[in-house]
């Protein structure tokens, strides 16, 4: 389903006296996150200062969070960008737009049921489909996803043998 805001993190704690934030990646590494300049935060627009990576996890400086009392009030707050403004390479897609697909069967093209979750593990993503059955498809393109389209809502993958069981 095509979102105009995307979570890309989740503040988990602080860093330093002077308010900089300590956030984990929701989308891919923190690297990502230090090509934005504007996060929303509670339905509102926040302007990035400065956003650098410390050990795996963005550290982040948000413009008028300039004491750590002020940023442990963000602790457990989820980050979210334009939908518009992250520019992902043609193919991937952000786990929130995945929710909600119908999922087909790619070659006969009965619609098997509706993505619920998508679980990261350390191979690949592995998306829950509830249907008639609750079952597991690992995120593996042209092995299990055949074709992702959000503008019909449609997920097709390859039903293996045993793969609802």
């Amino acid at each position: 389903m095509k979102l105009e805001f995307v979570p890309v993190g989740r503040i988990v704690s602080v860093h330093g006296i002077r308010g900089e934030l300590r956030v984990l990646p929701l989308e891919g590494e923190a690297e990502f996150l230090t090509g934005f300049r504007t996060f929303y935060l509670e339905g509102r627009a926040v302007a990035a200062s400065g956003c650098r990576v410390h050990k795996g996890m963005a550290l982040l400086k948000l413009e008028g969070i300039e004491d750590r009392t002020a940023a442990e009030g963000l602790r457990g707050k989820e980050l979210l960008v334009r939908r518009a403004e992250a520019h992902l390479p043609k193919g991937e897609y952000f786990d929130a737009e995945l929710i909600g697909l119908d999922v087909y069967d790619g070659e006969t093209g009965a619609c098997v049921g509706e993505l619920t979750k998508v679980e990261r593990y350390p191979a690949s993503k592995v998306y829950t489909v509830r249907g008639v059955k609750e079952f597991l498809v690992p995120a593996v393109k042209d092995a299990f996803i055949l074709g992702v389209d959000l503008e019909n809502n449609r997920m097709d993958i390859r039903m293996w043998e045993g793969l609802t069981e």
